[in-house]
């Protein structure tokens, strides 16, 4: 579509629009059951740009408690869904239930994740298909579910996966190998997304966090583990989840129409340490 606007020198400029969304479209967040992790943070700034939710996470209780805290305090229609991402007829049952009870699906937000602080010869087999499962495979099966939906619909559509400075740097804050290893396997499946589902509108990127303050490495953090983390980072602290959410925030909005593929560093700059 075009659309014609006049300069302040009142020249005439033709410019292309770009790619814009009904008002009444969904998102859907995983991860977002816990108390202090990036996916309330999410889910909340969606809400306050005029997106429904689906909330997904493990912990149902939690889920569908925050839900409707959020329902009440936003005024959007907010679903909560417990949910093992890792199980795809599980995945589809709760698609089948968000097409029902809300608006289209119009973007995902991967945020689901296990932690390994487990070394090489910690791992086993068990623990690395746990690793991998939630976060890559989780990955995988919640992107699939979703772009078919935008594709089927022709709106297009926004997807945003969860990678970490660990895929990078190989692990030492908390986490190590496995970890550094699903991680980077998310990092490959946006790029091979991006490619195959950018002809329909649909663009995929990745965040990509250094330390954020939440429990993912082992608990709450101490000053003490803070000042630890910050000793190489450029801007000389952690970082807050409310800074991932204004990430996602313009990663699924209309304005990030031509970004995809990309790999956005959120870690005060620990990437070019």
């Amino acid at each position: 579509m075009m659309s014609n606007e006049t300069s302040a020198t009142g020249e005439n400029l033709a410019i292309e629009s770009v790619q814009t969304f009904p008002a009444e479209r969904t998102a859907v967040v995983t991860g977002a059951g816990g108390a202090r992790g990036i996916g309330r943070h999410v889910a909340r700034k969606l809400a306050s740009t005029g997106w429904n939710l689906a909330l997904v996470d493990i912990d149902e209780d939690a889920v569908v408690t925050y839900a409707a805290e959020l329902t009440a305090a936003s005024g959007r229609q907010v679903v909560g869904l417990g949910l093992d991402i890792t199980d795809a007829a599980a995945v589809e049952r709760a698609f089948e239930r968000i097409d029902a009870e809300l608006p289209p699906v119009l973007a995902v937000v991967n945020l689901a994740g296990v932690a390994s602080p487990d070394t090489i010869f910690e791992i086993t087999p068990e623990l690395w298909d746990r690793v991998m499962g939630v976060n890559a495979k989780g990955t995988l099966l919640m992107t699939q579910a979703a772009a078919r939906r935008m594709i089927d619909a022709g709106t297009g559509g926004r997807i945003v996966n969860t990678s970490s400075i660990t895929a990078y740097d190989g692990g030492g804050t908390f986490s190590k190998t496995g970890y550094a290893a699903a991680k980077a396997a998310v990092l490959g499946l946006t790029r091979g997304a991006a490619r195959e589902l950018g002809r329909y509108g649909i663009t995929v990127n990745a965040i990509v966090p250094g330390p954020i303050d939440t429990d993912i490495m082992g608990g709450q953090l101490s000053d003490e583990r803070k000042q630890g983390m910050s000793a190489d980072i450029p801007v000389q602290r952690v970082g807050q989840p409310q800074e991932v959410a204004g990430l996602v925030n313009f990663l699924v909005s209309e304005d990030s129409s031509y970004v995809s593929g990309g790999s956005v560093f959120v870690d005060g700059g620990k990437h070019m340490v």
